[in-house]
């Protein structure tokens, strides 16, 4: 969908995200050798700074960002305690940052960071940043006159990763954020107000729902649908749901999951799975009316139910997709892998299975 002339923040889709974590460099290692990704540059009291170490990762667009503070009495360390590893910023790429800071702010953003400008003999990056639910941030990164691995202050990393083993992830589809009961519609109203989002797709409690609890969420999407933030909040049921553990465990409103795009589904979760991803399961009896319910698709139907991949159609095609377990001891922060057949939903036909798949996750810890 082309972008609209009167939205007033051109966005042109996700530039990075940045998790604030306890130890950079294991983390870093996690990401390389069981989720396929690259490192491309770092910063660190090598380069001259000396306060915290980053690692920038990289698998086709996707790009994270793992930061570690060295001190203990560092800010970013209070992040920590509170939160654990965490998503602390979604930084968006955009043509001005100084525009995109303007506009925000002035509609009711609170403001993180004015716009600065960092500089290195590759050019120039101009930064600015406001926040948005919990310690989240939003970035805008304005890049156009940089031709670096990254940015100003980081080193590239030249040489072939040795760790990386690539498994077909292309892009960031959508990224999920958890908020308090009563607070979803205060966050759609934020995206509205002061991005000039719309609301793509809503889900209620009749819609996601199991025997024990339920959530409610909205999608909301910038003009071009190339940046979509589903925002879920807790509804009322009869034991803890998903979304009331998570925010139990990350100590408030943060990103839940992400959900990163590849060409072949199949493929990739075979490769993740063999290099040590761990994935919600759900019954094979899911998959004895899979046909019935979703018609003919592409994909053999044994393959699917051997990796535990969900199908769901509607009017546009069909999607496929499946959920790592959390991919840290606290029970926050998980993956979505999707593959888009034309789909633009976000498989509400799996919702009952997907949800009791995380309850009986929960139940194990004791959190249900």
């Amino acid at each position: 969908m082309p972008q609209q002339a009167s939205d007033f923040l051109p966005l042109y889709g996700t530039d990075y995200v940045e998790f604030w974590v306890g130890n950079a460099m294991q983390a870093a290692y996690f990401y390389r050798a069981a989720m396929g990704m690259s490192l491309v540059a770092y910063r660190g009291p090598e380069t001259g700074t000396r306060d915290r170490a980053s690692y920038v990762l990289q698998q086709g667009k996707i790009r994270f960002v793992l930061t570690t503070p060295l001190r203990p009495d560092h800010p970013i360390g209070e992040h920590i305690r509170r939160h654990g590893d965490g998503v602390r910023d979604v930084a968006l790429w955009v043509d001005d940052a100084q525009a995109a800071w303007h506009e925000t702010t002035s509609r009711g953003a609170a403001s993180v960071s004015e716009p600065v400008t960092l500089s290195d003999e590759t050019g120039r990056v101009r930064i600015s940043s406001i926040a948005t639910y919990g310690d989240t941030i939003h970035s805008f990164i304005e890049r156009r006159d940089y031709r670096g691995v990254f940015m100003p202050g980081f080193v590239a990393v030249d040489t072939p990763d040795p760790l990386a083993r690539p498994v077909g992830l292309l892009h960031i589809d959508h990224m999920v954020g958890n908020v308090g009961t009563g607070e979803m519609n205060t966050w759609v109203q934020f995206y509205e107000r002061a991005m000039g989002f719309r609301m793509f797709k809503s889900f209620d409690d009749k819609d996601i729902s199991t025997e024990y609890s339920a959530l409610m969420s909205k999608v909301m999407s910038n003009g071009n649908e190339r940046v979509k933030f589903p925002i879920n909040e807790p509804a009322a049921g009869r034991r803890k749901s998903q979304i009331e553990e998570y925010l139990d465990f990350y100590g408030g409103p943060g990103v839940q999951h992400i959900a990163m795009a590849t060409h072949d589904i199949i493929d990739t979760v075979t490769r993740l799975r063999n290099q040590g991803v761990p994935f919600l399961s759900v019954p094979t009896t899911y998959y004895d009316s899979l046909t019935e319910r979703v018609g003919k698709i592409d994909e053999p139907l044994d393959k699917l139910a051997a990796l535990g991949i969900l199908v769901d159609r509607d009017d546009e095609g069909y999607m496929l997709q499946i959920f790592t377990k959390p991919v840290e001891d606290r029970p926050t922060l998980f993956y979505e892998i999707i593959e888009r057949k034309g789909s633009r939903s976000f498989g509400k036909g799996n919702f009952k299975a997907l949800f009791e798949a995380i309850e009986r996750e929960q139940a194990r810890r004791g959190n249900l």
